[in-house]
């Protein structure tokens, strides 16, 4: 071993020394040449996901809680010399009107078939990033690499600017410095700064089921988050829902990788048309808070590529610059240094052209650089402990010739083409101009006001196209009088829970929102924002109900059950609000950890929906949650007349919620989760004995029966299956037409011609994102009648029924649309699907591959909810 590396090895042990995380211990790296005393096989089995091809095994020896000693594989990346060659870049020729060149501030509009092609965009990216990076030392290209550390700068990340270097003489030189970079959460607003919009949360973009509306709210948080000055929004997050109790569900998009992906896609085209750039995560499988840090998901390779990548490639189409890496270890490594995810698969099969950085705190170690790394958040190993396993290590690294300095040149390039990419070095960019630690330091918080008319308008009308009206009988809803009722309003109504009210303390009474007092708008954690102002039910129920003279009385103590059952009684209708709660693992809230205890309403909501009912023969329930709870206490009750599941709604929370209840807005939103019967139906959160230090294991073993493919492999009857949504009119399907696209022959025929007869894709760069996989290949039309007597929109949903030889869930989510129609009026709706859509992840010849290549038809259903299938046909392929 040299000198310098024995110098390197000593940085680290103090880093270990000085750190206090217990992840740490389990991590240390060794000098080359050096072994960890212990080996583990990696499987050579094609249908599980390699772990790290580039790592070394340790095992971490821990005790468990009974006293046994259990040895537990963690993977870590030797130090050693490792080669590097750049990722080649996918390279496809455009086609007018189905692959078009396009830039982030410009994408196809909503609804568009055409793919955009953000290749050339990225190109010249590149060229401006390369000729910046020229002129830098390799210290200044480890800076852009690296963060200044937790609360170093006023963003909660921050890139360190470069002195600029211009010589005005030379018109052929290039500016050397630029400014650094701002990377703010969250993914439903600006986090911890003021006059921003608190918009509606991940799960309620994807409970509208449209992607107008998931589109706009990209673009209205993008300008924010320009505004503001930032660079990065760290968003969105589409870790799918696989257990219901997770604590953060409710920032992503819900149980089904197809709707997760879609809302996905459209939230990251917004947020860059809004200038800024979008962050993909977390990569990848961190579906529980409990420990998160701790903890190794294993799953099989086919699992991983048709359900938790899925979200993440249709991100890569939509043209985002980073992407996020995970706290959780992925079959025995940690994310943030498998290599197999990053560079195999991110990289290489999706042609991933941003940067990957870490979570905070998720990276582990200097050579996490050759495993596809591109960025350290906030830079330090542990919180402001003022040391870095990248800085001044990775340059000590790269000049002991461990890691070559052409992948440092590829990671700075990697960060600066996204800053290009957005055009972020533009004069009309703003300077960061709020801190997100010291708010009230006048100087450095310049208090922009980022809010518009029209970001008042979208947080209102996704809250409304969000609600999904679960039960509604005997004409209970809308209020304010309607033909069902006959006309009349009603006279008297009573609102009861805390859930219909503001908070004792304002709505920001809870740092980072970890608390539950007042109507719940969303859940806790770093996935939040400040509320600049947040409307409650009985604010805009009040104004509503004086339209038609209704008395509005209340009570908003939860557990005084005799009082609100007496002020239930005789009145026309009485309106119960309850809530569940939940978020990020490092706030606590009633005995919660991050993720829920139990799928319970909080506040003993259950017992006053009851108290309630036993008085009041109209009573309708309103549900704030942040996933699905156990509604059967109730529900059936002979006196519930009506359920409302309003979720995460953001500032505009009641105005919705009035809107739905007044028939200001018919009910258009379907559940992007399953709600059981009970809570064993669903998968529990995984736990168990394990010592602190010891690393939990997560099997994946339901494989692609995630939420209501789980249910419907099991026979197992939900309460109210996914998809599922009523409204106050009524809708008819027929008609069912599927033709096959015609295309002209092309570059790509041979490999259409392949995948044809039963092939699977072949080994190239980007192959998962080709065009030709995902260009509309067969369109599946029908039509919808509106049957009712309202106006009102529906959410027509494709499934497929895949043969038994394909190994696929009874259904699968394939396409969905959003209809609107006037009483009597019918509509001839055409849904594609792609080739992609029509694919299995073949594990052996790990490529893509048609469903059906070893035989079997694949059927098709189009309909109003997983269950709920209104005209079946079969699919030619």
């Amino acid at each position: 071993m040299g000198h310098s590396s024995r110098r390197v090895l000593r940085n680290l042990t103090l880093f270990l020394a000085i750190a206090s995380s217990p992840v740490l211990a389990q991590i240390v790296q060794l000098g080359p040449g050096e072994s960890s005393g212990d080996s583990t096989s990696i499987s050579e089995d094609p249908t599980v996901t390699p772990t790290d091809s580039i790592a070394s095994s340790a095992a971490a020896v821990t005790t468990t809680a009974d006293g046994a000693v259990k040895t537990v594989p963690v993977y870590q990346i030797p130090i050693e010399p490792v080669a590097f060659e750049p990722f080649p870049i996918p390279t496809e020729s455009s086609i007018p009107g189905v692959f078009v060149n396009t830039n982030p501030a410009d994408p196809p509009p909503v609804g568009s078939r055409a793919i955009p092609n953000f290749g050339p965009a990225w190109a010249t990216a590149y060229e401006k990033a390369k000729a910046k990076i020229a002129n830098f030392s390799l210290e200044e290209k480890v800076n852009v690499t690296t963060g200044v550390g937790w609360m170093n700068g006023r963003c909660v990340g921050n890139v360190p600017s470069i002195p600029i270097d211009y010589d005005p003489s030379n018109p052929e030189h290039v500016e050397k410095g630029y400014p650094g970079l701002c990377l703010e959460d969250s993914p439903l607003g600006v986090r911890f700064a003021d006059f921003v919009s608190a918009f509606p949360a991940g799960i309620n973009a994807a409970a509208s089921w449209n992607r107008r509306l998931m589109r706009l709210r990209g673009l209205s948080m993008g300008q924010q988050f320009k505004g503001k000055g930032v660079h990065i929004a760290l968003g969105p997050m589409m870790n799918m829902g696989r257990v219901a109790a997770g604590g953060r569900n409710w920032e992503g998009f819900g149980g089904d990788p197809f709707l997760a992906g879609e809302a996905a896609y459209e939230t990251v085209l917004g947020l860059q048309q809004g200038g800024t750039q979008a962050c993909a995560k977390h990569l990848i499988n961190n579906e529980q808070e409990h420990k998160r840090s701790l903890s190794s998901s294993d799953v099989d390779d086919r699992t991983q590529h048709e359900v938790y990548l899925h979200p993440f490639l249709r991100s890569i189409m939509a043209g985002a610059a980073t992407i996020m890496c995970s706290y959780n270890l992925i079959n025995g490594t940690y994310a943030c240094e498998n290599n197999k995810i990053q560079n195999e698969i991110v990289k290489g099969e999706f042609g991933f052209q941003g940067q990957i950085l870490s979570d905070w705190g998720a990276h582990h170690s200097t050579m996490a650089a050759m495993a596809g790394l591109d960025m350290s958040m906030p830079g330090d190993v542990t919180f402001s402990s003022g040391t870095s396993w990248w800085g001044k290590t990775l340059v000590d690294f790269v000049q002991n010739g461990t890691i070559p300095e052409a992948r440092v040149d590829d990671m700075a390039t990697r960060i600066l083409a996204g800053y290009y990419l957005l055009e972020q070095d533009s004069s009309s960019f703003p300077p960061v101009n709020f801190d997100a630690f010291k708010p009230d330091d006048q100087d450095l918080n310049d208090h922009i006001d980022v809010q518009t008319d029209a970001h008042e308008k979208l947080v209102r009308d996704l809250g409304s196209a969000s609600v999904v009206l679960l039960k509604n009988e005997n004409g209970a809803l809308p209020l304010g009088g309607n033909s069902v009722n006959g006309g009349k309003a009603e006279r008297d109504i009573v609102l009861v829970g805390s859930d219909a009210g503001p908070g004792r303390m304002g709505p920001n009474q809870f740092a980072d929102q970890g608390g539950s007092d007042g109507i719940l708008a969303m859940g806790w954690g770093s996935g939040t924002a400040n509320f600049t102002y947040l409307v409650t039910p009985l604010d805009a129920i009040q104004r509503r109900a004086r339209k038609t003279r209704t008395s509005v009385s209340w009570i908003l103590d939860d557990f005084n059950l005799p009082r609100a059952g007496n002020m239930a009684r005789f009145k026309s209708a009485a309106l119960v609000f309850i809530a569940s709660d939940s978020g990020e693992e490092y706030i606590t809230v009633d005995g919660n950890i991050g993720d829920r205890k139990n799928l319970t309403a909080w506040h003993g909501g259950d017992d006053l929906v009851l108290a309630v009912a036993a008085q009041n023969k109209n009573t309708i329930v309103v549900v704030n949650s942040v996933g699905p709870i156990i509604v059967d206490k109730w529900v059936e009750h002979e006196n519930v007349t009506a359920v409302v599941w309003a979720g995460l709604q953001g500032n505009e929370a009641g105005t919705a919620i009035a809107d739905i209840l007044y028939g200001e807005w018919n009910p258009s939103g379907k559940l992007p989760y399953t709600i059981a019967k009970a809570e064993a139906d669903y998968l529990p959160i995984a736990s168990g004995n394990e010592a602190p230090r010891e690393i939990l294991k997560i099997d994946y073993t339901e494989g692609l029966e995630i939420d209501y493919r789980y249910f419907d492999a099991r026979n197992i009857t939900p309460r109210y299956e996914f998809g599922f949504g009523l409204s106050y009119t009524t809708f008819e399907y027929s008609q069912l037409s599927i033709r096959k696209v015609d295309h002209e022959a092309g570059s790509e025929s041979e490999l259409v011609k392949a995948w044809e007869e039963g092939n699977p894709t072949p080994q190239t760069p980007g192959i998962s994102r080709a065009f030709w996989l995902h260009r509309p290949a067969y369109d599946i039309t029908f039509t919808v009648k509106n049957t009712g007597g309202v106006y009102g929109g529906d959410i027509p949903q494709v499934y497929l029924h895949l043969p038994p030889s394909a190994g696929a869930p009874p259904s699968v989510l394939k396409g969905f649309t959003s209809v609107e129609l006037r009483p009597g009026q019918t509509k001839r709706v055409t849904i594609p699907l792609s080739r992609y859509d029509l694919s299995i992840w073949d594990a052996v010849g790990q490529g893509w591959r048609k469903a059906n290549a070893d035989g079997g038809s694949v059927g098709l259903s189009v309909g109003q909810s997983s269950r709920k299938f209104k005209v079946n046909g079969t699919v030619p392929l």
